[in-house]
């Protein structure tokens, strides 16, 4: 798929479909590809996959894999008419996790996730981040990204770890909010880059989690150690910390579910991903959705994830997403398919290195599906139309 697609490009072309197809892999990376009339003669033996439609591995650019516990009760008090933030305020929601997050071990986290990133790989979900900010301490913050590095160690998917030690402000810090953005700033981040166990930190602007002013403060420190910065914004009310994240670099923004005008055309001047996460939605019934049709028109890049996480998105179902992304939200089915590959890589980083492509010298992760044609992948509401599936060269 091509790394940008010019507005008003054909579905096709922004795709970059090419029919009957061949692909050439040496080693872990792709070395042609092609119309395979064109495709060279290396004497290898070569396999037929029967005119499959063939995609890029998927691209989850938005997890929260690892945690513990349970968050039913949660869901039951929701559908007795609670809203989320009273639910928050009453002491459930992201600090019921934190309490199980902070009585288990790094093994043990592990241990818990290793079936939702099963679930995501069955789906040819080849690129999964994982976030932390169910930990909110050094110890467990750490903890949670020590689990996110020994998932990579036991499965083959790529693994990309963001420290988001700014969710909320936990039960300790409620009265002291400065000494806890202090300890994320000048100890969390600062340990977590020493360590290499993320490559990015990510911050909650929202009601209930943090101030602009607060993330300003966040985001500055994480540029400072070379992290990469995303937030998760807009989701609850309208902050204008999409404003914020474009001026300040930030890779993407997350939810945007109440995103202003000003926040768009800045996202669009940096070029700030919008990470659409219709998980979320869905299962919060939340009326507001993410304003598709100006996101669109100002040229924002769009991705979608699962937001998997045991509270507002429990899903690991990538395809669905992207589904919902069409019937919900108004994407188009290349879109989305554009959505769950090269620009959830792009968010991430890593469109550039080939990931979510499949372009000479980037990964050979493949997907080969079942469906009779391209627009069948998003058509099937809850389908997993993936049938074969290979993470650097070497099929699963």
């Amino acid at each position: 798929m091509p790394l940008d697609a010019p507005a008003g490009a054909e579905p096709e072309d922004a795709l970059g479909l090419v029919r009957d197809a061949a692909v050439l892999v040496e080693g872990e990376r792709v070395a042609w590809c092609g119309p395979r009339a064109a495709a060279p003669d290396v004497g290898a033996p070569v396999e037929d996959l029967g005119g499959a439609v063939v995609l890029p591995g998927l691209v989850d650019c938005h997890t929260h894999l690892v945690w513990a516990g349970d968050r039913t009760r949660d869901f039951e008090a929701r559908l007795r008419g609670a809203t989320y933030a009273e639910i928050a305020r009453a002491g459930g929601g992201i600090r019921l996790t934190v309490r199980a997050v902070r009585e288990a071990s790094a093994e043990e986290l592990a241990d818990l996730a290793a079936p939702r990133l099963d679930a995501l790989l069955a789906q040819g979900v080849t690129t999964v981040e994982v976030k932390s900010g169910y930990g909110l301490s050094l110890e467990h913050e750490l903890a949670q990204l020590e689990a996110v590095a020994l998932l990579g160690e036991r499965r083959p998917a790529r693994l990309v770890a963001t420290c988001l030690a700014a969710h909320i402000v936990p039960d300790e810090h409620k009265e002291r909010r400065g000494d806890y953005v202090r300890l994320v700033t000048d100890g969390i981040l600062p340990a977590v880059a020493a360590r290499g166990l993320a490559s990015a930190a990510d911050v909650f602007c929202d009601e209930g989690a943090f101030t602009l002013a607060e993330a300003r403060e966040i985001l500055t420190a994480a540029g400072r150690l070379g992290l990469r910065t995303r937030v998760h914004g807009e989701q609850l009310t309208g902050t204008g910390v999409a404003t914020l994240a474009a001026e300040l670099g930030a890779a993407s923004v997350d939810h945007l579910e109440h995103v202003d005008a000003a926040g768009i055309a800045a996202m669009a001047r940096a070029g700030t991903v919008a990470v659409l996460l219709p998980g979320a939605t869905t299962f919060l019934a939340d009326p507001a959705l993410p304003p598709v049709k100006a996101l669109r028109a100002a040229g924002v890049p769009m991705a979608v994830a699962t937001d998997a996480n045991p509270g507002s998105s429990p899903t690991t179902h990538l395809w669905l997403m992207a589904q919902l992304a069409c019937v919900s939200y108004g994407l188009m089915p290349h879109e989305a398919l554009r959505a769950v590959t090269v620009v959830g890589a792009r968010a991430l980083g890593l469109a550039d290195a080939g990931v979510g492509r499949i372009v000479v010298g980037g990964a050979a992760d493949l997907v080969a599906t079942d469906a009779p044609g391209w627009r069948h992948l998003l058509y099937g509401l809850g389908d997993n139309p993936a049938r074969r599936v290979w993470i650097g060269g070497r099929e699963l």
